[in-house]
């Protein structure tokens, strides 16, 4: 194989926090964000290739039954379907925040029929009846003047951008999920396959000892010395296989059915997909901006800043108007009447001017909250530094390992032949051909294992950049 012997990712990054979008006022905490972010990822120095920033990555391994199953994921898995609800259950908070806007109408409509006793009366006198009818309607409209419900709606629109980010960040992680059990799937059924041609191959070596002993050319020990190499592969199968089933299993929980239900279509073996791909899409400058941990970390930095805008809304005062209108009259004929009609009208100014220093320490909790939201951001963006950084680390180590394991399957199959040859001969000992049949069959599985480290390495280095999903559009205008 062809593979390249060096990798470099170079990125110029600067991450800033786009909390201004969410409140008119950013506090001067921001100062502690720590921006910007290393320039670069320096790995090797000869080879420059860039990284993704296209979604859908996993059609770069051109399997269309890789393709399908992430599809029946997005469709089926019920942590998308509870992200999604997530979703629906922040918007639906976002509109009745913004409901505050409007005014509360109601309306009023009844009959009262009375009797008063006549004996409460000096002298004491009949008692009187009388019945009404009534209607009405109420209003009370609290005048965003000073700001209150705008400042309540701009933390509830930030809290819609944290949901839609756990949304992605669900999307990223099943779409991983399911590419790295269906490689680690292919691996198993690699090695199951391997290690039956192993068991074909070793089968034939133990007829040639049993024809040697028959002929008096060799002793029983190389027959049960052949016959131990192939039990010892033989008792393999049972346990790849398990774990192949275990991964059908998996998978189809992935995808939202039940296990087993794939079965039929993950048991027909397929070669491994290609791990040496050439990684061609440019690299803008706010890579891993598009991670939704990140965006995640960003978006409730913004909701914290929101935060510190309602508290100090609170020192401010509150205009609210209320009123009524309505109808009253003994006959209903009459609700309607020159002279049934009542009106109020009040509007009301409440100010709170001390209240114990409640408010002051609201402001400092919301702002100690904004600090603690600050310094998850900040080890959010190292953590993502580093799995990309480690991603970009293994997946090179694992090429130039697949590189030299090549080579160690290479020399083991020689050797093997060498020696069956030479036995055949009796110019030596069977104890070679044992070692030799254990060295090719381990350093074949071994490649195969280091062919799988590189599927999944790649899955890593597109999970660790947010790759994967393409998100909808962030901000709520």
């Amino acid at each position: 194989m062809n593979l390249p012997k060096k990798l470099l990712l170079s990125v110029c990054v600067g991450i800033t926090v786009s909390v201004s979008a969410q409140t008119s006022e950013l506090p001067s905490e921001a100062k502690y964000l720590r921006d910007p972010m290393p320039e670069s990822w320096q790995m090797t120095p000869e080879t420059t290739q860039s990284l993704p920033t296209d979604d859908e990555w996993w059609h770069t391994f051109y399997d269309p039954m890789l393709d399908r199953l992430i599809a029946k994921t997005v469709e089926n898995n019920f942590d998308v379907a509870a992200a999604v609800k997530r979703i629906d259950m922040a918007r639906n908070v976002l509109k009745e925040t913004e409901a505050g806007y409007f005014p509360t109408i109601s309306l009023s409509g009844g009959y009262s029929h009375s009797q008063q006793s006549g004996a409460l009366s000096k002298p004491v006198g009949p008692s009187s009846r009388s019945s009404s009818f009534s209607l009405g309607a109420n209003m009370n409209w609290e005048i965003d003047l000073f700001g209150r419900i705008r400042a309540n709606t701009n933390a509830q629109k930030a809290a819609l951008n944290v949901a839609r980010a756990d949304y992605n960040a669900v999307m990223v992680s099943l779409c991983a999920k399911v590419a790295t059990a269906y490689m680690e799937l292919r691996v198993c059924q690699k090695q199951l396959a391997v290690n039956r041609a192993h068991i074909s191959s070793q089968e034939k070596v133990v007829k040639i000892t049993e024809a040697r002993f028959e002929a008096e050319l060799a002793d029983m020990l190389d027959v049960t010395q052949a016959r131990t190499v192939l039990y010892n592969t033989q008792s393999t199968l049972p346990g790849i296989q398990s774990k192949i089933r275990t991964l059908i299993n998996t998978l189809s929980i992935l995808v939202g059915e039940y296990p087993g239900a794939l079965a039929e279509d993950l048991a027909v073996e397929t070669a491994l997909p290609g791990y040496n791909i050439a990684i061609d899409t440019g690299v803008p400058t706010d890579i891993l901006r598009r991670r939704p941990d990140i965006q995640q970390a960003e978006m409730t930095l913004a909701q914290y800043a929101a935060q510190i805008g309602i508290a100090k809304k609170d020192f401010l005062p509150t205009l609210t108007l209320t009123g009524a209108i309505g109808t009253d009259a003994r006959k209903a004929g009459d609700l309607f009447g020159e002279h049934s009609m009542s009106y109020s009208i009040a509007p009301q100014l409440s100010w709170t001017l001390f209240d114990g220093l409640a408010r002051n320490y609201r402001v400092a909790e919301a702002k100690l909250q904004f600090e603690a939201a600050i310094d998850s951001y900040n080890l959010t963006v190292m953590n993502a530094v580093g799995e990309v950084d480690n991603a970009l680390q293994e997946y090179d180590a694992t090429l130039k390992s697949i590189e030299l394991q090549e080579k160690v399957v290479e020399q083991s199959e020689k050797a093997l032949r060498l020696a069956i040859n030479l036995y055949k001969t009796g110019l030596t000992a069977f104890s070679n051909v044992v070692d030799g049949q254990m060295s090719w069959l381990t350093s074949q599985n071994q490649l195969v294992s280091l062919e799988g480290e590189a599927l999944t390495s790649l899955i890593t280095i597109y999970q660790a950049l947010g790759g994967g999903w393409q998100s909808q559009e962030y901000h709520i205008k």
